[in-house]
């Protein structure tokens, strides 16, 4: 059908399973630890931070996830920050991403009246840009804290950076247990894929393709979106607008940090609109003299402080 390597495999519908992660060694002070959610059917890797002297407490929960071709790795730094703040840090990779499982697709027709399990070949799709699905998995995220032993489910926040700064509005704005929202440099609308007659065109050419089995999703690596990588399902990102969604989220303590000299989409039509929109209690921050990725290095320690100092606030 798609021309793609398959791997061969045992479908195990909701077969719950063991995620094998790589072993990561927290700093001193810190206790961490693997997990996994179940999003759809697909098990997520999730990693658990909080500091050794609050074993057993319920505390105040920051859930994390990372942006456009990110995975947990690169959250930690993070995480183990808002973790000796006196939070309990949560991180996931999206499905496809990481240490999580791909979604799959079969490679050939299911059998016909055969329920439950079987096996078959399947091909993994991983490392694609699908907005849809990861708003999902923060959504699924969301539900697993609800009974995290050490998580106090009325204080939960969210915290997003670039893309999934959008999504954490979007996770906001579809589960009113979220008290607080950190997004930083946050990109909050997808509709560029249909920006003009050009691009519209692709995008609806794509969907077509693969809607009729001609075209494959991408093999990981194979596209790229300037420097980032992680091949855009155009089709998915052309309805996804969580800038939109400001108001409905305005239930939730709202802050937008942003760099000043941003490079990759105009500031006004991402956070600064989503402030606008938004009717509850919101603080916008502009960070000077920074472009879109300074937030990750020269501003990095001012943008944690940014973020405790919300969530101490607000949680």
């Amino acid at each position: 059908m798609f021309g793609m390597p398959v791997v061969v495999a045992i479908l195990l519908l909701f077969a719950p399973s063991a995620l094998a992660q790589v072993a990561w060694e927290a700093p001193d002070g810190i206790d961490w630890r693997a997990e996994t959610i179940y999003s759809e059917g697909t098990r997520l890797a999730a990693e658990v931070f909080s500091a050794a002297d609050k074993s057993g407490e319920k505390l105040p929960c920051i859930l994390m996830a990372h942006g456009w071709g990110g995975t947990v790795r690169g959250l930690r730094r993070d995480a183990v920050e808002f973790a000796r703040a006196g939070y309990l840090a949560v991180a996931f990779d999206y499905r496809g991403w990481g240490g999580s499982d791909p979604r799959v697709i079969l490679a050939e027709p299911a059998p016909n009246g055969n329920p439950g399990r079987f096996r078959a070949e399947v091909i993994a799709i991983r490392e694609v840009v699908d907005p849809v699905e990861q708003g999902r998995d923060w959504l699924n995220a969301l539900h697993w804290l609800q009974s995290e032993p050490m998580c106090d489910p009325a204080r939960i926040g969210v915290w997003g950076s670039s893309y999934s700064g959008g999504h954490v509005l979007f996770a906001a704005a579809h589960d009113k247990r979220v008290k607080a929202v950190f997004s930083q440099v946050g990109g909050m609308d997808s509709r560029f894929v249909v920006a003009n007659d050009e691009q519209a065109a692709q995008t609806l050419d794509e969907a077509t393709r693969r809607a009729r089995g001609e075209l494959a999703y991408p093999d990981p690596g194979a596209v790229a979106v300037g420097a980032l990588r992680g091949a855009p399902i155009r089709d998915k990102l052309m309805h996804y607008a969580p800038v939109e969604l400001a108001r409905q989220a305005s239930h939730a303590s709202l802050m937008f940090v942003i760099a000043e000299n941003e490079e990759l989409f105009d500031n006004r039509d991402h956070a600064i609109k989503a402030h606008a929109a938004a009717t509850g209690i919101k603080k916008l921050v502009i960070i000077p003299g920074i472009k879109h990725y300074g937030i990750y290095r020269e501003a990095r320690e001012q943008a944690q402080q940014l973020a405790i100092g919300w969530f101490d606030e607000h949680l």
